[in-house]
This record gives structure tokens, C-alpha cells and sequence, in this order.
């Protein structure tokens, strides 16, 4: 099959799936759900609460946080990116907890050029340790429209999904010895910033600020989980707490991984002389 017949296969897919989505949950609300941590007015609610957006100028950037904390779940934004020239700009998307040994499960989208991809960064933190960053390109433009970036988190796996295609599985892998988010809840997290220091091309190319302010928009936020008493959770037995990929779900991975992944920490032997991390001996999907 060539590559545009698998990339439209998978868009056609995508937006079947994501329709279904729509018209099975409801979105949340940003004014019950989240607050503003820093920005001032330069993050704003709108819409009744239906819409949220974050801008970056050359004072400030802006941020949210969610009130509820979750343990488990599935976390479901649709996020359009800063347009044009983003370079040097940083859009969030995560969950974390607090402290030295917090947990964390990272999107994070690098901006670029005009004209050049987006990076999207990912990584997962477990009793503080990071260090486990996969990146990747899309196969359309983040900037254009809404798409919708998810977490998949039960006790044993993660599972990040752009369009509810599975980029990332990480494993509970405690049997031997990785640490894995269990334990410590996590609010869910995001901010657009100014990172010109490293965030595009290792930092050679910087923050255009005659094109500020940077904007990010978010709408439609779901959530499904077992702990939350967020207005907009399900708190039945879902199929998020089992959750894996079966075969589609696996060709799809291995689509995104083979075409689309830029960076694997467990492919980087400069990066680790002694040895890959021990989980990445046991990768499977």
C-alpha cells in the first residue's frame, strides 16, 4: 500500500472514531473543571465555558491546571496549536503529580518555522525519573483544526493516541524493577511558553516575538476515571481499565512508530554506553 493510501486509511479511521467519540460523552466545562495558574488574562475561558485558549507574548506566558486529581483514567483533549511561525514556542499537555518523586505523563508540542513540522514530545516519569523521551512528527497539520490527544492510564499501561491512533505504549514493567505510576494521583496540567533556549533545533532558532501573541485553543476535554468527582466523569466500569491494543490497534502503532517517530531514547546507545534501559529490551506492543 503506498503512503498516501495509508495515511488517508488512517485519517478516515480517525475521524470515524472521533465522531463516535462526540456523540457518546459529553465535553466538559473549563470553568467547573480547571483553573488559572499564571497568565493572567492571558489565558481565557469563553464559549460558557466550552472553550479555552492560552497565549504567549514577550512578558509572559500562560497556563491551567485541572481542580480534581485522578488516578487512572483516559484524559481526552482536542488542542489546535500556536499557527505560523511557532519556533521557540512550547504548548504542554500532561499530568503530573507533585514532588521530588512525583510521576508525570507527558505531550509536549515544539514548535518550528512555518512551514515545518511540529515536534511532539513525549515522556513518562515514575518516583521522579524521566529520561524516557519518544518524539514524533504528524501526518497533518496540528494548526489547522482541532485534534484530539489522549491518555490511556490504568495499572498496566500507558497509552498516548493522537486522534485515538496509538503512538506510545509504555508497560507496567515492576516485575523487573521499572517503576510505574501507581500510586500518586496527578491533576492534569498545561501552559504555552517561551523555551527559544532549546525547544527548536536545540535553541539555533529563536522566539519570533513580531509575531506574538502565540495562541493555543482547547475545547472538549473528557474524562473517564474511577477516583475523579469531576462533573464530566464515568464512573462505571469502562473499558479504559483494561485497555491494550489489539491488532488494529498494533498496526496502527507500528505505522506511526515506523513513519512518523523521530526520536526513541531506546534506540539512543550514545546516549546510554552501559546499556539500554532495561525496559527497552522488553519493548513490545
Amino acid at each position: 500500500m503506498s503512503s498516501c493510501s495509508e495515511v488517508s486509511m488512517v485519517l478516515v479511521v480517525s475521524l470515524f472514531v472521533t465522531s463516535l467519540m462526540a456523540l457518546t460523552a459529553s465535553a466538559g466545562n473549563f470553568y467547573q473543571d480547571f483553573d488559572i495558574t499564571f497568565g493572567g488574562e492571558r489565558a481565557k475561558i469563553l464559549n460558557g465555558g466550552q472553550l479555552l485558549t492560552l497565549n504567549l507574548d514577550k512578558f509572559s506566558g500562560s497556563g491551567f491546571k485541572s481542580k480534581n486529581e485522578y488516578l487512572f483514567g483516559r484524559i481526552d483533549m482536542q488542542i489546535k496549536l500556536v499557527s505560523g511561525n511557532s519556533a521557540g514556542t512550547v504548548t504542554a499537555y500532561y499530568l503530573s503529580s507533585e514532588g521530588p518523586t512525583h510521576d508525570e505523563i507527558d505531550f509536549e508540542f515544539l514548535g518550528n518555522l512555518s512551514g515545518d513540522p511540529y515536534t511532539l514530545h513525549t515522556n513518562v516519569f515514575s518516583q521522579g525519573k524521566g529520561n524516557r523521551e519518544q518524539q514524533f512528527h504528524l501526518w497533518f497539520d496540528p494548526t489547522k483544526a482541532f485534534h484530539t490527544y489522549s491518555i490511556v492510564w490504568n495499572s498496566q499501561r500507558i497509552i498516548f493516541l493522537v486522534d485515538n491512533i496509538p503512538i506510545r505504549v509504555f508497560h507496567n514493567l515492576e516485575t523487573i524493577g521499572v517503576p510505574f505510576p501507581k500510586n500518586q494521583p496527578m491533576r492534569i496540567y498545561s501552559s504555552l511558553w517561551n523555551a527559544d533556549d532549546w525547544a527548536t533545533r536545540g535553541g539555533l532558532v529563536k522566539t519570533d516575538w513580531t509575531q506574538a501573541p502565540f495562541t493555543a485553543s482547547y475545547r472538549n476535554f473528557k474524562v473517564s476515571t474511577t477516583t475523579s468527582t469531576s462533573t464530566n466523569s464515568l464512573t462505571e466500569q469502562s473499558e479504559w481499565q483494561t485497555q491494550g491494543l489489539d491488532a488494529a490497534g498494533r498496526n496502527r502503532l507500528r505505522w506511526v512508530q515506523q513513519k512518523f517517530m523521530v526520536y526513541n531514547y531506546c534506540s539512543d546507545l550514545k546516549r546510554f554506553p552501559q546499556g539500554l534501559p532495561v525496559e527497552c529490551r522488553r519493548s513490545r506492543f
